[in-house]
């Protein structure tokens, strides 16, 4: 038996000094903190946070087809070192995309014997695929992933209103009314404008993607949510009108959900420099008082879950020679670095540890439909628990990140917050900057 204990662990309700009892990969009991048996192997930790190990829902690995952006190997190894004892995959950007049962099964090939933390798998709605919906639930997607806009990769195509009824007609039959989400990349294409201006100043791409487009997009999908009784999580809202409208549509009864991620709790536009490519993803990174509402969306419960949308791609493909924010790929790095990001905003947001768990662990293993077995320490769900010191800081450097291209916007950042050990299932993954065990993961 392993017995993790500490002052400071983090349980479902409250934060409190307890013993973690752990056999066979699970959580088999959760005890005052002086109840350890003699016999069993006891990890001391202190004042360290125990917490449970986060579930990050929205991963891009790329692997197969483009591993060359992210594989499964190195962004486990990111996730590990984060404090992530679970991803959930996006449907793209591997070739081919997740978009029909084959594909699936190719990524699960690729991703076998590379993953150091358990891996589950969304699957992906594009134009006319809704007969393979069926086959892609059967092979255990945990749910589904579509654009409303571009994606950026022209094997992933965006959907319309009428593809998305078809689609939501046939996820309404398959599965039991609650259990599978679909997941909306919401910008509404109308709205997206034509650059115009200095391609290297971040202003000139930021007015082609308004606020206003992530609200007519969001106000359709909970409409369509609504009418078809299938959970819709609107991924990456970037917005405080994109709040306003998530607000609006759970008040008239939309069975809607909403994530952001930690570059918009963190960054400013008004403080991206000329040429920055780094810092641009879809929807943008807007001003300081639209991270403001995003801050008390997370307080109010209206975002629920905080999600990295990792999305690397190689220095080429980020235009970092030109700074040319127009032409570059849109995605941020960030897995390794989510936990630290966030907990950095908190603290000077009043925002507690316990809070943190909730939209990072909890709401996102909910998400994915993995509660019963993630999330959360409590007796019967996996042991996957991570040690991290709350209060030491590190300053981001390149050559100590995990993922495959060290290209971040938090280069150079100071973030507050250390993940020491990572377990999953009982199992120790992370310790002190080290890969202590590979390729334990599982494929969920």
């Amino acid at each position: 038996m392993l017995v993790i204990r500490g002052h400071r662990v983090i349980l479902p309700d409250r934060e409190a000094p307890a013993s973690i009892h752990i056999e066979g990969g699970r959580i088999t009991r959760v005890a005052l903190y002086e109840d350890a048996p003699p016999a069993a192997e006891i990890v001391e930790v202190g004042e360290l946070v125990v917490a449970p190990g986060l579930v990050d829902p929205h991963v891009h690995v790329n692997e197969p087809g483009r591993s060359e952006w992210e594989g499964f190997d190195s962004a486990t190894r990111a996730a590990a070192a984060g404090g992530v004892t679970t991803i959930v995959d996006m449907p793209l950007n591997s070739v081919p995309p997740t978009t029909a049962r084959p594909a699936l099964e190719q990524k699960q090939h690729a991703a076998l014997g590379k993953c150091h933390v358990d891996v589950a798998f969304w699957g992906g709605v594009v134009p006319g695929n809704e007969h393979e919906l069926p086959g892609l639930l059967e092979g255990g997607v945990r749910g589904f992933k579509c654009f409303l806009a571009p994606s950026g990769v022209e094997e992933f195509a965006c959907v319309s209103e009428a593809d998305l009824r078809r689609a939501l007609g046939v996820l309404s039959r398959a599965a039991p009314i609650g259990s599978v989400p679909l997941l909306v990349h919401a910008e509404d294409p109308a709205r997206i404008r034509k650059p115009s201006g200095d391609s290297r100043c971040y202003a000139t791409y930021l007015q082609t993607r308004p606020a206003s487009a992530e609200v007519a997009a969001i106000e359709m999908i909970a409409r369509l949510a609504r009418e078809y009784h299938v959970p819709t999580h609107v991924v990456h809202v970037s917005s405080e009108a994109g709040v306003e409208a998530v607000a609006r549509a759970r008040s008239s009864g939309s069975p809607i959900t909403a994530e952001t991620c930690p570059h918009y709790l963190t960054f400013d536009a008004d403080e991206v420099p000329e040429g920055a490519t780094a810092f641009k993803c879809a929807p943008p990174v807007r001003d300081g008082a639209n991270r403001e509402a995003l801050w008390r969306a997370l307080a109010q419960g209206t975002c629920d879950v905080v999600a990295s949308d990792h999305s690397p791609a190689p220095a080429a493909l980020k235009c970092i020679d030109s700074g040319d924010f127009i032409a570059a790929w849109g995605g941020i790095a960030s897995l390794e670095l989510s936990l630290a990001a966030v907990w950095t905003g908190a603290t000077a947001h009043g925002l507690g540890v316990c809070d943190v768990v909730r939209c990072m662990s909890e709401a996102p293993a909910r998400l994915s439909g993995l509660l019963q077995r993630k999330g959360a320490i409590r007796p019967g769900a996996d042991a996957d628990v991570i040690v991290w010191d709350d209060r030491a800081r590190v300053t981001v450097e390149a050559e100590r990140l995990q993922q495959r291209h060290k290209l971040t916007p938090y280069l150079g950042r100071s973030l507050q917050g250390v993940v020491r050990s990572t377990y999953v299932r009982g199992q120790l993954v992370w310790h002190d900057g080290t890969l202590a065990h590979p390729r334990c993961g599982l494929l969920l």
